[in-house]
């Protein structure tokens, strides 16, 4: 196993900012994602299937999931990256194991890798479904991801 990413920066105040809030506007807002859990260099995320998003088929569209994707994959990188600084998602690849159809979507993403310029993010995308009787949800795995974000440098006023 690889050593743990150090990080020169951490603004736990902006991860209080965004943990348990439901954005305003924008396709997190849609989808209704929610941080749960925010470290550095980690962050869990997801939202719950609605009746809105699930297909004629039954299942949520793979759009869903790599949205919830490139949304974790640049928050991540707020709190740990220099103060006005902003992550630009260069590109992801995404592999969907297993439709979903109930339940919540949740994304674990972690910094693999970080210099001044880029850093490298993996992500888990589990599917929580609630047992019958109550208890522990059911999880499964149902996308993994990486992806690489570019990170912009404030501009010199």
């Amino acid at each position: 196993m690889a050593d743990a990413v150090t990080f020169e920066h951490f603004d736990q105040a902006w991860t209080e900012k965004v943990l348990g809030k439901r954005g305003r506007k924008g396709i997190d807002a849609y989808l209704g994602i929610v941080a749960t859990e925010f470290t550095a260099g980690r962050l869990v995320a997801g939202f719950d299937v609605t009746d809105e998003i699930v297909t004629m088929i039954g299942n949520i569209h793979g759009g869903c999931i790599s949205a919830l994707v490139d949304h974790v994959l640049g928050v991540v990188m707020y709190p740990v990256m220099p103060p006005r600084s902003w992550a630009a998602t260069t590109e992801f690849k995404i592999n969907l194991l297993a439709p979903v159809t109930s339940g919540r979507v949740e994304a674990t993403a972690q910094i693999v890798s970080m210099s001044k310029r880029l850093a490298v993010i993996r992500i888990d995308v589990e599917n929580l479904v609630p047992v019958e009787g109550g208890g522990e949800p059911r999880r499964r795995l149902v996308a993994v991801a990486q992806g690489t974000s570019t990170i912009v440098a404030p501009r010199e006023s």
